[in-house]
């Protein structure tokens, strides 16, 4: 049936791969993504703050219907994310308490919701990585339809099944299953001039010449 399908994932980044991501900022990924590429704003993390890293699986859902996700916990092998694309609809409650512990029972990675959950204060203790747009107490729809495992996209961050799905309090970040590698190494890089920034300025030896530079660069005048 059109809408309702469940399909098998081919390909998938590494659990090792994904891993080594937890070590640096979402933004710096994000940074060498050259800023073009976020799950939006709305997107927020419903828990602790822990950081998040694993290869998607993906679901596309009506708003306000979660049968798809049951689905999914069913499927789901450790070590993954669980992302959904609910048309970042805030009526009803995707998932809460029960659907996370199960999650978290099974070594999942985390969930994503491009929708609303519930049960935030427990969930908020909790250092199981969920993220969702939005909290409501009205619970979800359980008749379908909905896809698993096809390209879903949330504000224009397209995610395709299999690729790393990474988050921390910053927010959440797709990155393609065959650009991983590279930007895990330009990521490490970024980090690593990032410190000798600190370190310059607490030294007091960073060259701000570039700030004045710019100014010219854009007509900027100058009233003394």
């Amino acid at each position: 049936m059109i809408g309702c399908q469940i399909l098998k994932r081919k390909r998938a980044v590494s659990l090792e791969l994904a891993q080594q991501f937890l070590q640096v900022p979402v933004a710096n990924v994000s940074d060498c993504m050259s800023r073009m590429t976020a799950g939006g704003p709305r997107l927020r993390p419903m828990h602790d703050g822990t950081a998040m890293a694993g290869p998607a699986l993906t679901i596309k859902t009506r708003p306000g219907d979660n049968l798809l996700i049951h689905k999914a916990l069913k499927l789901a092998q450790p070590g993954d994310v669980i992302v959904v694309d609910a048309g970042g609809d805030l009526t009803n409650a995707l998932i809460g308490e029960i659907m996370v512990g199960e999650a978290k029972l099974k070594g999942f990675a985390g969930i994503v919701i491009n929708g609303a959950i519930r049960d935030s204060a427990v969930l908020r203790k909790d250092s199981f990585p969920v993220f969702a747009a939005g909290v409501t107490h009205r619970g979800p729809y359980k008749d379908g339809p909905g896809e698993i495992n096809v390209p879903i996209a949330i504000d224009g961050m397209v995610i395709e099944p299999g690729d790393l799905v990474i988050g921390d309090d910053d927010g959440l970040l797709c990155v393609p299953y065959e650009q991983a590698e590279q930007l895990l190494a330009a990521a490490h890089k970024k980090q690593e001039i990032e410190a000798v920034m600190v370190a310059e300025i607490r030294d007091g030896t960073q060259d701000n010449t570039w700030i004045d530079a710019a100014l010219k660069r854009a007509n900027c005048s100058f009233v003394e």
